[in-house]
């Protein structure tokens, strides 16, 4: 009798670094300095986030125009554009004549101790982030099984089970790291126990 593995309906994230390609870090100290420009200028964003206890500026409820705002933003979009459509071609989704597009990005400042609990992406395709500034002890991109609410009394994983078998998924990026997933995908930053700040980039792609 012989029996086989099949590996089913796998959840596949994008992981690059964009830190090699030539010209980006240049790109990567313009997105800094763009970012922490618009933290300053942005009130109504910096007083959502005093008002929901946000460690730190998001632009996430303010802003929806940061690539018509600073040229660094516009040239990460066309990065981005390019690493998303891949990906989709990847996963082998059918857009049907259609294509993906950029419907929202976002500035993340995490001050020490800052955390963003579990959630996804309602509404959109695909997700992502950029990592603008990693200091060290910085938190990482939690990533959870999307059966683990359907398992019931299953036995949690061993301790030495590959990264693929793992209910939880611990990401940690560097400079210039960039993550793409499925917006279904439940995912959390855990507290930025590092000095200094944390500077991210998020993003949405829906299908149009």
């Amino acid at each position: 009798m012989t029996s086989t593995i099949r590996t089913l309906f796998v959840t596949q994230i994008r992981e690059a670094s964009l830190a090699h390609r030539k010209g980006y870090m240049s790109l990567n100290q313009d997105l800094s300095d763009a970012c922490r420009m618009i933290a300053q200028e942005d009130m109504a964003g910096r007083a959502w986030c005093k008002e929901k206890g946000y460690r730190g500026y998001t632009s996430y409820a303010s802003l929806n125009d940061l690539p018509q705002r600073a040229t660094a933003f516009a040239d990460l979009k066309r990065i981005l554009d390019r690493e998303t459509a891949d990906y989709a071609d990847t996963l082998a989704l059918d857009l049907n004549g259609g294509r993906l597009k950029l419907d929202s990005l976002w500035i993340n400042i995490l001050k020490p101790g800052g955390a963003h609990t579990g959630h996804i992406h309602p509404h959109s395709v695909i997700s992502g982030t950029v990592y603008v500034e990693t200091p060290d002890g910085s938190g990482a991109l939690k990533m959870e099984d999307p059966r683990l609410a359907m398992m019931m009394a299953a036995p949690t994983r061993r301790d030495d089970a590959d990264e693929a078998q793992k209910s939880f998924v611990y990401l940690q990026p560097a400079v210039g790291t960039l993550y793409l997933w499925e917006s279904w995908l439940r995912h959390e930053v855990t507290p930025h126990q590092g000095k200094g700040e944390r500077v991210s980039i998020s993003f949405n792609y829906g299908w149009g």
